[in-house]
């Protein structure tokens, strides 16, 4: 019998290869969703052949991203529940979870480790329209720096692939353009619930970060919910204690019928 809850669209972030989202598609579906988690434009199947062609997922923007994804969502059957978070200002979902996600328009919040954790793109203005790979060392300060380093190393040689740099400039200078790419309807009053998830020791998307974004929503009626892991990093998803991550984000959507 097909599901009668709103299917799960995953949305992997910079430098993860969306089969990093395998075991939550497993964990979902013995809940009861339907999930899938395409990659974003450029990426190949696997992270193997991601790596092997990292010309593939250069240049490519957040509404190149975007647009991506909205071309998925319009094959659904139904409005999906995104692990994203601009989308759902588009209203083209039926609610939202925002893991660890990444700086918004408005948040001016910089602090030196978010500085530090993106220095390998910024290192080279040229990087703009290149894709991106991080060494094992800038992945353990960057996504690993709460697990022991075999821990790091070991995540990062199984999920790790290069990543468009222009995200991260477009990013940068959104609070002087008008029309940045990094903007997100916050106000937007008819959108569905969004949750904010953040891991308390991320060094590449800080609590002080998520909760500025957090702010940002404060014009709008819409549910927005926080919710902090106190002793977690940038790597929460994908460690070895993602399943509490997952398992809290069930319990959420459980709580708004969903």
């Amino acid at each position: 019998m097909a599901s009668t809850k709103a299917p799960v669209l995953f949305i992997h972030g910079l430098w993860l290869h969306a089969s990093s989202w395998q075991p939550w598609e497993e964990l979902f579906a013995e809940a009861g969703y339907e999930s899938s988690a395409p990659g974003w434009p450029g990426d190949a199947d696997t992270v193997e052949a991601t790596r092997a062609n990292p010309d593939s997922v250069a240049n490519h923007g957040i509404d190149d991203v975007a647009s991506h994804y909205a071309s998925f969502i319009d094959g659904l059957p139904a409005e999906p529940i995104l692990i994203a978070e601009k989308l759902l200002g588009m209203d083209r979902g039926a609610a939202a979870i925002a893991i660890d996600a990444a700086q918004i328009k408005g948040v001016l919040q910089l602090p030196l480790s978010s500085l530090r954790a993106t220095l390998p793109v910024f290192a080279n203005p040229a990087n703009r329209h290149k894709a991106v790979s991080l060494t094992a060392k800038q992945f353990r300060y960057s996504f690993g720096n709460t697990l022991s380093e075999e821990e790091s190393n070991a995540l990062h040689e199984r999920w790790t692939i290069p990543s468009p740099a222009r995200p991260l400039f477009e990013a940068a200078t959104a609070a002087f353009s008008p029309h940045s790419p990094d903007k997100v309807d916050t106000a937007n009053e008819d959108r569905g619930p969004l949750l904010l998830t953040m891991g308390g020791r991320d060094h590449t998307v800080p609590a002080a970060i998520t909760k500025s974004t957090l702010k940002q929503y404060r014009d709008s009626a819409a549910v927005t919910d926080l919710v902090e892991f106190a002793d977690r990093g940038h790597s929460l998803t994908i460690d070895s204690g993602w399943r509490e991550v997952a398992e809290a984000c069930l319990g959420w959507l459980n709580k708004q019928g969903l």
